[in-house]
């Protein structure tokens, strides 16, 4: 099923349904949430380049070793607390802690770059693996960090589109 075809039930919905109701979008736009959530994107996304460029230098040059690692680690917390703080979001919202039928996908591929950065965790904190194989499985979790990034800015979109008469969904595949 594509992505933003679930229904309230979670069997799938119209194509055509808002991505929020009236209901929603008042809850979204009232709740503290929104703005906790609309601050740590683009920081947690300052803190994916910087760390991203230390990876990257460390990996090509073997020194920094202990900046990248840092910087991971850094990263990991940015997300674990972007995602704590989402899920209060989704639930003041859509009454949900997480796979609420508009942000389905979102969360489902949330959790695979969750469990990508914990695994880094895991194997430095248990010292698993050497520092290319952790550098690896942190630039796997950075990949998929960028899709669900890419994720929710369609989203961003549709909700701008929606909130200005646009047609949602079917206005972000034209």
């Amino acid at each position: 099923m594509r992505a933003g075809t679930r229904s309230a039930n979670g069997r799938g919905r119209s194509p055509g349904r808002a991505l929020y109701t009236p209901e929603e979008r008042q809850r979204r736009d009232a709740t503290r949430w929104t703005l906790v959530q609309g601050l740590l994107a683009p920081f947690q996304f300052v803190v994916f380049l910087t760390s991203l460029a230390l990876v990257l230098h460390s990996l090509l040059t073997h020194t920094g070793t202990m900046a990248a690692d840092l910087s991971v680690v850094a990263k990991t917390l940015t997300l674990y607390a972007i995602m704590v703080t989402g899920s209060i979001w989704e639930k003041v919202v859509f009454g949900r802690w997480l796979f609420a039928p508009s942000f389905f996908w979102e969360d489902v591929f949330s959790m695979l770059v969750l469990a990508l950065h914990t695994a880094y965790l895991a194997m430095l904190f248990c010292e698993i693996g050497s520092f290319e194989q952790r550098m690896l499985v942190a630039l796997a979790g950075y990949a998929a960090y960028l899709i669900n990034a890419g994720q929710f800015l369609l989203k961003l979109r549709t909700a701008r589109l929606e909130g200005a008469g646009g047609h949602g969904a079917m206005a972000v595949a034209s």
